[in-house]
């Protein structure tokens, strides 16, 4: 039932209380009762009753108000709401929710569910289950009754549908000949059960088994699809998948594909070109850089007046080079290999001295060479250090030639591409190697605080994937909320357009108005400036409140969300700069 207002010309309108049902495709109405001569005030509270609102009879209400407020009513329980409030508002926004699923469903809810407990409080399921209980997201999706099996069945659902909702977000966010970063990263284990968890390159340096995931973004790093390896692959076996799903799941007739020299090896480069339409963007490694400067093809003069030159190779047919000089990261690297040097030689004096007081029992040449050895090991400078074993004591010394060569190559690199000059300029080509630090941030985001993609506990294989999967999405929403709140954040909000025009080889600069917000800490308008944690904590202050009349224990409750301070206001009126669903955004 519902009441509809019905003009009557010159008249004041009539109020009918009316049902109303479907016969093929027409709409017929009943009406039950004419409500015209009813005081308005009687007409809204109707309406709201009809709405499923709980209603304060006036006489209870009227004998709670003869006291103070804090005697007339009492405030039965207190959740967070704002953050919850602002996340699925994005979620909507963004037509996530009909992405993973068109039709709304138990097992939709729980993953939205777990998706926003992944950006407000990201920790195992069970205590998903138990902390989204003292918020107001258990109402939000009614998912107050979840048990943790049911959890864990919602996360088979979505493993299942992971492919179509990847080349959902494919078709929405990639484009012909447009940009595609990729980059691997891996996170540690926890436990002996999954077949994924094997010994690898442990970023994390924790010693324990590993499991790697390679992450597809667009051009300015919104993430697109993931894929979940065993631990012991290398980085760059992944990308004959990634070459696979761009042209055969996503439909690209061209891309380019763009990862770091550790991944477009030359081996992968030469499977690349099986692919045709299929272009790269990616960089040479030191050895090749030293070849090029022997061989007279790339001349350190070239940097006397410019920071950028293209340049050509036979060793490298049918590819653009362009070499690059950054002054800031020449000194960097100088001061680094200082550093170590220093470091490598102070320990190997400490060798030394330590093998001059072994006269009683002194160390053999094995002895020495494997304490030698952890030293050049850890420090990684091997190649600039000679020693030997001479009269019972250790002789070493600095290798000043290989010292110098390598300080000739400091702060230049060399990207390399397939792509010709009319579809990508040396500057862009460039710009779009460096973009890969926009994977490198979600790389952050997923292992840092924000969703915490580690430890990983699942016993199964697609448990596991299906995990990765939920944080990848989770960023996809973080993403988006960074990109609406960067005015609110610790963030340049010119830097999307600068990075497009800036010099592509000079260090980054921070805008004016950015050093102005971090100076301040306060936005151009006057509001504190936040991370994106602390900005999610303070929308978590606005609280949904069951309240109820003193005056009557037995009376029905009301709830009220208490006043948005002004920086809530803002944070969510920012929302209207989301993507609506269905664009690229």
């Amino acid at each position: 039932m519902y009441i509809e207002t019905v003009p009557n010309r010159g008249s004041p309108p009539a109020f009918l209380l009316r049902d109303a049902r479907r016969d093929g495709k027409k709409i017929i109405k009943r009406t039950l009762a004419n409500l015209s001569h009813w005081p308005a005030a009687q007409i809204e509270s109707f309406r709201a009753l009809l709405r499923g609102e709980r209603l304060v009879p006036a006489a209870q209400a009227a004998a709670g108000l003869r006291g103070p407020a804090g005697d007339w009513i009492r405030i039965e329980r207190s959740l967070p709401h704002g953050h919850v409030q602002a996340i699925l508002e994005a979620i909507r926004k963004l037509g996530l929710d009909s992405l993973i699923a068109t039709k709304r469903s138990r097992e939709r809810d729980l993953v939205l569910a777990m998706l926003v407990e992944r950006l407000i409080h990201p920790r195992s399921k069970l205590a998903s289950v138990r902390h989204w209980q003292d918020t107001t997201l258990a109402d939000a999706l009614a998912v107050g009754d979840a048990d943790v099996d049911e959890l864990y069945a919602a996360l088979d659902w979505l493993r299942a549908r992971q492919d179509r909702i990847e080349q959902k977000l494919a078709a929405r966010h990639l484009s012909e000949q447009g940009l595609v970063f990729y980059d691997v990263s891996s996170s540690f284990y926890t436990g002996r059960t999954c077949c994924l968890a094997r010994y690898g390159h442990d970023r994390d340096g924790k010693g324990l088994p590993i499991i790697v995931y390679g992450l597809l973004a667009d051009a300015r790093g919104c993430p697109v699809a993931v894929q979940v390896y065993p631990g012991n692959t290398g980085d760059p076996t992944t990308v004959p998948d990634q070459a696979e799903k761009l042209r055969a799941r996503f439909g690209l007739a061209h891309a380019v594909l763009v990862g770091d020299r550790g991944m477009l090896t030359q081996t992968q480069i030469d499977a690349l070109k099986a692919h045709p339409g299929l272009g790269w963007i990616s960089a040479l490694r030191s050895p090749a850089i030293r070849r090029l400067v022997d061989q007279g093809h790339l001349q350190l003069s070239l940097f006397d007046q410019q920071n950028l030159a293209e340049i050509r190779s036979p060793e490298f047919p049918a590819e653009r080079l362009m070499a690059c000089f950054n002054p800031l990261l020449a000194e960097q690297r100088r001061r680094k290999r200082e550093e170590l040097l220093a470091a490598t030689q102070r320990e190997l004096e400490r060798i030394a001295a330590g093998v001059a007081r072994r006269r009683a029992r002194p160390l053999d040449a094995e002895q020495i060479g494997e304490r030698v050895g952890r030293v050049i090991n850890r420090y990684k400078m091997a190649k600039h250090f000679e020693w030997k074993f001479e009269a019972g004591g250790l002789v070493w010394s600095r290798l000043e030639e290989s010292i110098r060569r390598e300080a000739e190559l400091d702060g230049i690199y060399v990207v390399r591409t397939s792509e010709p000059a009319e579809r990508l300029s040396a500057a862009d080509a460039v710009r779009g190697y460096k973009g890969l630090a926009q994977v490198e941030r979600a790389f952050r985001c997923l292992k840092g605080l924000d969703l915490r993609v580690r430890p990983i506990f699942h016993r199964t294989e697609e448990h596991v994937r299906a995990h990765i999967f939920l944080c990848m999405l989770a960023y996809y929403v973080e993403w988006h909320l960074r990109q609406a709140w960067t005015e609110l954040l610790f963030e340049d909000e010119e830097l999307p357009a600068a990075r497009r025009v800036r010099d592509p080889v000079a260090p980054a600069k921070d805008s004016a108005s950015a050093k102005r917000k971090k100076l301040d800490r306060k936005t151009a308008q006057g509001l504190p400036t936040h991370s994106f944690e602390t900005l999610l904590t303070h929308l978590a202050t606005q609280t949904r409140n069951t309240c109820r009349l003193q005056a009557d224990p037995t009376a029905v409750t009301f709830e009220q969300v208490t006043n948005a301070t002004p920086l809530q206001t803002r944070a969510l009126e920012r929302l209207a700069l989301l993507p609506v669903a269905g664009n690229t955004g």
